[in-house]
């Protein structure tokens, strides 16, 4: 492995391979806001289909896919399958992003806009 200009080394292809894997999966909206709703706390699966508006099969399917994944477990409560996130580091990973960009939006929200000068407006 080879060290960058900050003195750390640069991490194998098969641990980019993972996280591009991984960060792949959050590159969609629902298993995203699912990975969210799951950092807040665990919940079963009719629970996270209502907070995060989708269908019961539709959520289900992301479920399993970050299940194989390996960013969420599960467990059997009764009838209930019982979903969460097992790492605190992808909890801190999904809440540190979301919460930046949240931010990010709020701030750029309140930033006036100005006229720009010479364009006639």
């Amino acid at each position: 492995m080879a060290l960058d200009g900050g003195g750390f080394e640069d991490p194998s292809a098969e641990v980019l391979t993972a996280a591009a894997a991984a960060f792949g999966l959050l590159a969609s909206s629902a298993r995203l806001h699912l990975m969210w709703a799951l950092a807040q706390g665990e919940s079963d699966v009719t629970h996270l289909a209502d907070r995060v508006g989708g269908a019961l099969p539709m959520v289900s399917q992301h479920l399993a896919k970050l299940k194989l994944a390996g960013l969420v477990r599960s467990r059997r409560e009764g009838r209930r399958q019982v979903y969460y996130i097992d790492d605190p580091d992808v909890v801190t990973v999904v809440r540190v992003m979301v919460g930046q960009l949240t931010a990010r939006r709020s701030q750029q929200a309140r930033i006036p806009v100005r006229q720009l000068r010479g364009t006639g407006a």
